[in-house]
């Protein structure tokens, strides 16, 4: 086999060549830290770094909604918190107006109180979320979603809420109808009015009452409801005795076992788990409705019904005192409901800290994937370009020692 001079020369620079690629591409990976730089490098590798990158960024993406949500939801906390105090203040005006001894002048004050509070009221009730949206918007809208009209105040927004875009329910805004107009009425399972829209003559009144037991129409459900709060109501009448009032009580029309009872006034009067006082001395043909709770009661309505009752002059000391206690019954409802959505709002942030503890963890394990996939082990690279520059420096003596070497040196004589 014949081989050439020159053959000899090219196989050793496609060496040297070669030698330097490899060294380059060291030298290249330690200033990278990257073991995997293409995909050719490994392509198994870079598979897994690809996947742990995705993951990475879907990571990124949920703690960024995460935190729109966490931010909405301290603004409505706080919106909730303002609206409390507030409420609390009309309630205080309340309680102060129901004193027998007020003026009508005095009460016509407590009700521009009232009506100052309310408009404040509503303006928690509009807050923006800081993002040209509202807290209470519901599923959306670029205009407040309370609107201040002639019948009392309106909800012009899309009721329901808005989820982030992410894998955890979190909220970015709230239903503003359920949380400002749909509270339950009375104490919240049943309430109690006068039988007419005109106050009892004799000045008697009804307390807001409480419940002893669950009543049995209603399901044991949280909270307690009932099929159809409407198609059941109680009428408690009274009548005159030889031996003084007496009342009855009827159920959807029909007699129930309190008939021609022997009325005491302050007296507690009880009926299928529900129990209210009547205060006064009540004439033949006084009466008062039960009626089952609904959720329709409203924040503003009640402070309307309360400013028209404290507005209304020459009123009975038993007829506003009626009055006032229905306002505090509807307003205590309204606040419950209020203070319930509240803590709904506190437990979605402290959901908001667990889910970003375990986006962390999902981050953390996705970027030690990707670390493991294609990162350089360091000790080694160090070591493989020592021996990859030394074995390059002693190939290149070797060559130039080599190329020097002709035929002719052994020709000479």
């Amino acid at each position: 086999m014949r081989i050439a001079t020159a053959q000899t020369f090219d196989a050793g620079i496609d060496q040297l060549q070669e030698r330097q690629r490899e060294l380059a591409r060291t030298q290249q990976q330690l200033t990278s830290g990257k073991r995997v730089e293409r995909a050719s490098d490994d392509p198994s590798a870079a598979a897994r770094a690809e996947r742990a990158l995705a993951s990475e960024v879907r990571g990124q993406a949920s703690q960024r909604a995460l935190e729109t949500s966490r931010h909405a939801m301290t603004l409505t906390e706080g919106a909730l918190g303002d609206a409390s105090e507030l409420m609390q203040q009309a309630r205080e005006a309340l309680v102060a107006a129901g004193n027998g001894s007020y003026s009508d002048a005095e009460r016509a004050g407590a009700a521009d109180r009232l009506a100052a509070l309310r408009q404040q009221l509503l303006a928690v009730a509009n807050r923006g979320d800081g993002d040209g949206g509202y807290l209470f918007a519901g599923q959306g809208g670029n205009q407040p979603p309370f609107v201040d009209a002639l019948g009392g105040v309106a909800f012009r927004a899309t009721a329901g809420r808005v989820n982030v875009a992410s894998d955890e329910a979190l909220p970015r805004s709230i239903d503003g109808q359920a949380a400002w107009l749909a509270s339950p009425s009375g104490n919240g399972l049943f309430e109690t009015r006068n039988a007419s829209s005109a106050p009892n003559a004799s000045g008697t009144w009804i307390d807001a009452g409480q419940v002893r037991e669950l009543p049995v129409f209603y399901a044991a459900t949280s909270p307690p409801a009932v099929a159809d709060p409407a198609a059941l109501t109680y009428r408690l009448d009274f009548t005159s005795t030889p031996t003084g009032p007496a009342y009855s009580i009827t159920k959807n029309g029909a007699a129930t076992a309190l008939v021609n009872v022997p009325y005491v006034s302050g007296q507690a009067i009880a009926i299928d788990g529900m129990e209210f006082t009547v205060q006064g001395a009540p004439a033949s043909g006084d009466g008062f409705e039960i009626r089952l709770a609904t959720p329709s009661l409203g924040v503003f309505d009640t402070l309307d019904r309360a400013i028209a009752e404290l507005k209304t002059p020459l009123r009975s000391n038993a007829s506003m005192t009626q009055g006032v206690q229905q306002a505090l019954s509807d307003l205590d409802g309204s606040m419950a409901a209020l203070q319930s959505l509240r803590s709904q709002v506190g437990e979605v942030l402290n959901h908001a800290d667990m889910v970003e503890g375990r986006i962390a963890a999902h981050s953390l394990s996705a970027q030690t994937e990707r670390s493991n996939a294609e990162d350089l082990d360091m000790v080694q690279a160090l070591s493989r370009f020592e021996a990859q520059q030394t074995g390059y420096q002693a190939a290149l003596k070797t060559y130039a020692s080599v190329q020097r070497l002709s035929l002719f040196d052994f020709l000479k004589v």
